[in-house]
């Protein structure tokens, strides 16, 4: 069994159609959540029970980044908030020249940039991103060269 540490992960980012190629360092935790909706088949055949198949999948990565105006990829993601610009991204498990990692490649919109002023911190912002519509859809992917 291959234990990974989530402090081992990455998350890429760059331009829509780049494949993601730049580290985005100034991250604290990051939430890869995938989901799947649901439809109902149920028949008179399936002797009292429900039946569910899934449908469409959902994604959406959730991380926190120190408000630092100076670092690339936080001004990446700030302006592409601010002018409805996507970029890609790739969450993986593992530095991207691993080839046990692996996550998923997407071109994604940034839906929330929610700064944080707490008193005794530095100030940070909450970022949401979603894939959006794009030339290519969304893929799970391994790391390696």
């Amino acid at each position: 069994m291959s234990v990974r540490l989530g402090l081992d992960a990455r998350l890429y980012y760059g331009p829509a159609n780049s494949g993601a190629p730049t580290e985005l360092t100034n991250v604290k935790d990051v939430t890869l959540n995938l989901e799947k909706a649901e439809a109902d088949v149920t028949t008179r055949a399936n002797n009292g029970w429900r039946a569910t198949v899934g449908t469409l999948k959902d994604a959406s990565i959730e991380f926190q980044m120190v408000w630092d105006t100076e670092d690339s990829g936080f001004a990446a993601i700030r302006q592409a908030f601010l002018n409805d610009t996507p970029l890609d991204f790739r969450v993986l498990s593992g530095p991207s020249d691993d080839p046990e990692a692996e996550g998923l490649l997407a071109t994604c919109a940034v839906f929330s940039f929610t700064r944080n002023e707490a008193l005794e911190e530095a100030i940070t912002v909450d970022v949401t991103i979603k894939p959006t519509y794009a030339q290519n859809p969304p893929s799970w992917v391994n790391g390696g060269p």
